[in-house]
């Protein structure tokens, strides 16, 4: 009920906002022509006047000539100014107009609002709309006309660069595959290109890494070796094949070499994890870090203090490497450090506390280290 009185101030005041200079020009126009009225009237006496004076001998006829001229230039300019409707005619626009926005302007509201509105229509959240039905129609849309222009231009290598992604997006591996064998057509070899016609490839078989896929990821690999979804589709044949431990060294040589922030980072820990391997920490025996204690400072930092930040990191994203936990701690224990001993002896049972297993193999290996009570 409320929203509806809103709707019906709105509508006032939209009213009001017609018919207020509506009503001021009708009495600023009949101030204006009572005013030029009176003016025409005061320059006609002084026509008379002049007369007037001129017959009397009161003013000589030089003057009288160049007054009459000026008064009846002052006489044209009013007269000119006059509207040309008279006061009747503005009166019936204005009435119309008056009628046709106390009616119209409601009656156009109601119509539009009737068949888009409804004050009960509920929200229609951010993630819904990208999966509405009309945007999904609208980028098929432009996936058609992507393709009628490659159709007369199928050279264009841009073009099929472009239209691949979107086609395995939309599930058209089958269309994809061909596109992206096109971008390799025009627009040459490169390791990302092959690993993407080789994702395809995966996609259009189920997730089956085939031989035709594992083939292009190991095209890929030739041309780059560090290319990182070559390498990890390489490991997933294998891990297919059966060769975990296989699998397991492919995806440890990636996590290695790969970026702390890369955002497929964890899809890799995860499928070693899979797979059995951990989480590819590096080992840290006390006898490297006993040794690291005769280096300087400087030395130390850089040997030590690099390797036990990156298995931290490494441990915060992927918290179930129970061995890799009791790394860390160790290390923290052996460098001196108990209190980021007791942190990382914290954040791992936090880590696998849902695990009972897990979590009895973490208290085990920490019974020496002196760090509970």
């Amino acid at each position: 009920m409320t929203l509806w009185f809103v709707f019906a101030l709105m509508t006032v005041a939209a009213i009001f906002a017609v018919l207020w200079p509506l009503g001021r020009a009708g009495r600023a126009q009949g101030q204006d022509t009572e005013n030029q009225g009176s003016e025409v009237a005061v320059y006609k006496d002084q026509l008379a006047e002049i007369e007037r004076d001129l017959a009397a001998g009161l003013i000589a006829a030089p003057e009288a000539e160049a007054a009459r001229i000026e008064i009846g230039r002052r006489l044209l300019a009013a007269a000119d100014s006059q509207p040309a409707l008279d006061g009747r005619a503005s009166l019936k626009w204005r009435r119309a107009a008056a009628v046709l926005a106390l009616v119209g302007l409601p009656l156009v509201a109601i119509l539009v609002y009737v068949p888009l509105g409804s004050p009960r229509l509920h929200d229609f959240p951010l993630a819904q709309r990208d999966r509405a039905p009309g945007m999904q129609q609208s980028l098929e849309n432009m996936v058609v006309q992507v393709e009628q222009h490659l159709e007369k231009n199928p050279t264009d290598g841009r073009g099929w660069n472009v239209l691949a992604p979107v086609l395995e997006r939309l599930g058209r591996y089958d269309d994809a595959v061909r596109a992206y064998r096109n971008s390799l057509t025009y627009n040459g070899e490169s390791a990302e290109r092959r690993s993407d016609l080789g994702e395809a490839l995966l996609a259009a078989a189920g997730g089956v890494v085939t031989a035709d896929a594992k083939a292009e990821f190991e095209r890929a690999h030739a041309l780059d070796a560090q290319e990182p979804k070559a390498n990890y589709f390489l490991g997933l044949a294998a891990e297919q094949d059966g060769r975990k431990d296989d699998a397991a060294a492919i995806w440890r040589g990636v996590l290695a070499k790969a970026p702390p922030d890369a955002p497929w980072r964890a899809l890799v820990q995860s499928s070693l994890a899979r797979v059995g391997g951990g989480s590819a920490a590096p080992a840290l025996s006390d006898d490297t870090i006993a040794a690291a204690k005769d280096m300087s400072e400087g030395d130390r930092g850089a040997m030590i203090r690099g390797m036990v930040d990156r298995l931290a990191n490494r441990l915060k994203q992927n918290g179930d490497d129970v061995d890799g936990w009791l790394r860390l701690v160790r290390a923290y224990v052996v460098m001196g450090e108990r209190d980021k001993a007791r942190g990382a002896l914290s954040d791992a049972r936090e880590a696998v506390a849902n695990d009972a297993e897990r979590l009895r193999q973490l208290n085990e290996g920490l019974k020496n280290l002196g760090l509970d009570g």
